[in-house]
């Protein structure tokens, strides 16, 4: 059963903006202290046999793509490394140079699944997170296996072309 991805329509947004929430608390994503509205930016829906089964947003500046969010509603068949496949695309398409994005460093299962899909580190963001709660007080102190969530962790691919 294949994943197959598409891009966010118009009619995807309140979806959008649902998944999003549901993930982050609120629409809104902050990475390397920048505020997104993750559910007005472009994206792509994967789906399998009709269902939705992940979403992936992300921003174009400067020749970079940056993934905002990354959700896969399966985990373990593929979805991701779709959902990640069609941003290095669209990153190409778009004549970017680097694919980047940001992770807490409580996230260690993401770091590896960034790893395993060609990304590397490029940067640890020492207490960056104590700043992105200033924009965004939602950000919980304590994330996965109650690790204190403090650094942004930015992985990068360059030179998509």
């Amino acid at each position: 059963m294949a994943i197959e991805i598409r891009d966010v329509i118009p009619a995807d947004r309140p979806w959008v903006r649902d998944a999003v929430a549901a993930e982050w608390g609120t629409p809104t994503v902050v990475s390397r202290g920048h505020l997104h509205a993750a559910d007005e930016l472009p994206g792509f829906v994967a789906l399998r046999e009709r269902a939705t089964v992940g979403l992936l947003t992300y921003r174009v500046e400067d020749r970079q793509l940056e993934v905002v969010t990354l959700q896969a509603f399966v985990r373990r068949i593929g979805v991701g490394s779709a959902l990640m496949a069609a941003a290095k695309q669209a990153a190409r398409r778009d004549g970017c140079t680097r694919l980047w994005l940001v992770t807490t460093n409580d996230n260690t299962p993401a770091q590896a699944f960034y790893r395993a899909v060609g990304l590397r580190l490029a940067g640890v963001h020492s207490g960056a997170v104590r700043l992105s709660r200033m924009l965004k007080p939602e950000i919980p102190v304590l994330g996965l296996n109650g690790v204190p969530i403090e650094d942004e962790m930015e992985y990068e691919v360059v030179s998509q072309r």
